[in-house]
């Protein structure tokens, strides 16, 4: 629950900002930004731990998983989920 409150704080920080000033916070905003990142990455990787995860097998293990699903020649730029893998 905490995890997800960081990242609800995090969130907060770009919540009133046109996609140009997202992209590019000022000095002030980044900062807050960069303090609420660490607060997220502090309590992911606590929880990762606690639960004997991985963190970068399982970010390859996903982007692998993604790769077989999505055909970027059908899914460029579309939302549309693609079907669950066989298994």
């Amino acid at each position: 629950m905490a995890l997800a409150g960081e990242v609800g704080e995090l969130v907060a920080e770009f919540q009133w900002l046109t996609p140009e000033e997202s992209q590019s916070p000022d000095a002030e905003t980044l900062g807050r930004v960069r303090s609420e990142l660490a607060d997220v990455t502090a309590y992911l990787v606590r929880l990762a731990d606690l639960l004997d995860i991985d963190l970068v097998e399982a970010a390859n293990s996903k982007l692998d998983e993604n790769e077989r699903r999505y055909d970027p020649d059908l899914y460029h730029g579309s939302a549309r989920k693609a079907p669950p893998l066989p298994s």
